[in-house]
Parts: C-alpha cells; sequence; structure tokens
C-alpha cells in the first residue's frame, strides 16, 4: 500500500516507532544488533529526533524508486561526496516515514511521490565533522518511495548532482556505498 501527504508510520508515535522497528527486526533477524541501537536511541532521554543531539540522532531517507520499479534516484551528496539515497535529518519531526516523503520531495522536485510506510532499511553511519559541527552517528531510517508519472527530476542546492541508476547493475557494483549495494539486493529480493 503507498501513502502520499499525510502517511504516518506507527501513528507517528514513539510507542509506534518501537515497533516498527520491531517489525523490521523479525523480517531481518540478522539485523538485530543494528535494531537494537535504533531501540536504545529511541528510548534515550535526551530528544533523539534533534540534529542538535551530537551524540546521535535519527535521520529519515527513501529508496526513491521509478515508477516500473527498475532504477533508483541517487544523489551526489555535497558535504559527503558520495551517491547516496535521498535523505536528511528529522529536524524534531517524530514521524520519519514523513520526513522522509518531504526530504525526497525536497531534493527531487519530483511530484505525486508515493511512501510505503514500512521500514526498508536501517544504518547507523558515522558522519564525519564539517564546518565546525563535531563528527557524529546518525542512525537512518528509510522508507521506499515510489515516483508518479513524472521522473524528470530537479537538483537542489543539498545535491552535486541526481542520477536514475538501474537498481539490479548497483547491487553488483563493487564502487557503490555498501549501504545502497544491500538495499538494491533488498529491493531485487522482493
Amino acid at each position: 500500500m503507498f501513502f502520499g501527504r499525510g502517511v504516518t508510520m506507527g501513528n507517528g508515535t514513539d510507542a509506534g516507532f518501537a515497533e516498527a522497528l520491531s517489525g523490521y527486526a523479525r523480517r531481518w533477524p540478522d539485523e538485530a544488533a543494528t535494531v537494537a541501537l535504533f531501540h536504545a536511541l529511541l528510548a534515550d532521554a535526551e530528544n533523539p529526533f534533534r540534529r542538535e543531539r551530537l551524540a546521535g540522532h535519527f535521520t529519515a531517507s527513501c529508496w526513491l524508486v521509478s515508477r516500473n520499479g527498475a532504477r533508483v534516484l541517487l544523489t551526489h551528496h555535497r558535504k559527503l561526496g558520495l551517491w547516496l539515497q535521498l535523505g536528511g535529518h528529522a529536524d524534531g519531526e517524530r514521524d520519519l516515514a514523513a520526513a522522509a516523503l518531504r526530504e525526497a520531495e525536497e531534493e527531487s522536485g519530483l511530484p505525486g511521490l508515493h511512501i510505503e510506510p514500512e521500514i526498508f532499511d536501517l544504518d547507523r553511519h558515522w558522519i564525519p565533522e564539517h564546518k565546525g559541527v563535531p563528527a557524529h552517528w546518525h542512525y537512518d531510517v528509510r522508507f521506499v518511495v515510489r515516483a508518479g508519472w513524472e521522473e524528470a527530476y530537479r537538483v537542489s542546492a543539498e545535491s552535486l548532482d541526481l542520477a536514475w541508476r538501474g537498481i539490479a547493475e548497483l547491487a553488483e557494483d563493487a564502487a557503490a556505498d555498501a549501504s545502497v549495494r544491500r538495499m538494491a539486493g533488498k529491493w531485487l529480493a522482493r
């Protein structure tokens, strides 16, 4: 099932998010250690949905697939210099599916996007120091977003470039980011 604006993951509550994480752990039991890290961050008293929490915070990303599901839209990330999925900070938004959809719309300029509210992938990665912001952990929650009829994207200021890439080719591309290859493999296994 796909949702447009107004989508919520787990009703936008911490309890709903915790249940969504548990559901993810049931689907991907080999990722139990990663899920445990996400549960621990969610239980932290300091708001983990704000970027100012430099001990680590949640981010929201999307696996933005073409209408036919054969390609994914990647960004040449301005700060990291890598080809990655679109996404960014939650900025206080506790509904990470809504944050991922917002990021997809802002970074691609594509209209008519639809999101699958089930968590597609989790990734905890280290972000290096940049322009005075100390190095810190991102706990990235990723969702599938599908393009509508329009696939002519617009490059935002957050990207050096955008490109549609074949998912099957990405799964085999040793030069691609490891988490992008993992998501390509998950997509192909669906």
